[in-house]
């Protein structure tokens, strides 16, 4: 079965949830998406994850990361920083090593558990910004775990990402709904990992199995889309148009008539990787990469959702 579908366009990497994503020509992998991938979160006074969501502002903070930090085993010395700015704030640097405070009670969803703190000149820039109490907290992979839904993907863990280590979308899907809307829209609505093109439209909802580099991904869950793709990343303004074309034709409604109606709308396919159960040896995809669809289901009907 096992053809050459498409290829690797795009790698997005988000180091900061719900700020802006790094486009790189490739990332390493691990157990919990690719390399720096939402290991920083802001939480409010009570822990609280604060998203786009809610704080759209957020979509206006661009994250750099030094080029090197995409290379396979690189590690960080005392002079590497990721670098955050934003609209009418000086830049902030912090320090890739590890902090040495950590925090108790930070809340992502579900899951609470403790993590780094990265300290007070983070936390009064991130409340400057904001205008409201703000911390910025890393991921503590040492002393933390956050398992997915077992539901769809057991065994597999993420740091601070929504659901699952990694999201693809298909330029061809994005270009179908662009079809339908009256101002195109951006990839960065979608907030994908890994941008796919040379594929139907919507094929990536099929795909249970793909390979990329000679690695497995398995599609675990079509992704349904909450407000965020409505918010313009480079205004932090939401528009509800885009979520009102995708209900028309992307909802559960009409992809899998027979099921449950909740009211959800579906667009890029959750990803884990297969082979990280077994070892979780350094792995990396590149741009350019072919994608080899593996396993697929005959209708989105029939994909897990």
């Amino acid at each position: 079965m096992e053809k050459t579908k498409a290829r690797v366009t795009s790698i997005l990497v988000y180091p900061v949830k719900s700020c802006r994503g790094i486009s790189v020509p490739q990332a390493p992998l691990t157990p919990t998406g690719f390399r720096w991938d939402r290991q920083w979160l802001i939480v409010n006074s009570k822990g609280r994850a604060y998203t786009q969501r809610v704080e759209p502002k957020l979509a206006l903070v661009t994250v750099k990361l030094p080029d090197a930090a995409f290379s396979e085993g690189w590690l960080p010395t005392a002079n590497s920083f990721m670098v955050l700015k934003a609209p009418g704030m000086n830049e902030l640097k912090i320090s890739l090593s590890t902090p040495h405070e950590v925090t108790d009670g930070v809340s992502v969803w579900e899951w609470s558990g403790s993590a780094w703190d990265e300290g007070h000149e983070a936390a009064n820039w991130f409340s400057n910004y904001l205008g409201k109490p703000s911390r910025l907290v890393r991921f503590n992979a040492a002393s933390e775990t956050r398992p997915v839904d077992p539901q769809y993907a057991n065994g597999h863990k993420v740091m601070f990402a929504d659901g699952y280590p990694f999201l693809l979308l298909s330029q061809g899907s994005l270009d179908a709904l662009n079809n339908l809307l009256k101002e195109p829209v951006p990839v960065n609505r979608f907030r994908p990992n890994i941008l796919v093109d040379g594929c139907e439209p919507f094929s990536e909802d099929l795909w249970t199995e793909i390979k990329i580099n000679k690695l497995a991904f398995q599609g675990v869950k079509l992704c349904s889309r909450c407000k965020v793709p409505t918010i313009d990343q480079e205004t932090a303004v939401a528009k509800p148009e885009i979520n009102e074309t995708l209900s028309k034709f992307r909802s559960d409604k009409v992809l899998r008539p027979t099921g449950k109606v909740q009211g959800k709308v579906f667009m890029g396919q959750n990803m884990v990787l297969k082979d990280f159960l077994k070892d979780g040896k350094g792995k990396v995809i590149k741009v350019g990469d072919p994608v080899n669809v593996v396993k697929m289901v005959s209708s989105a009907a029939e994909a897990p959702a």
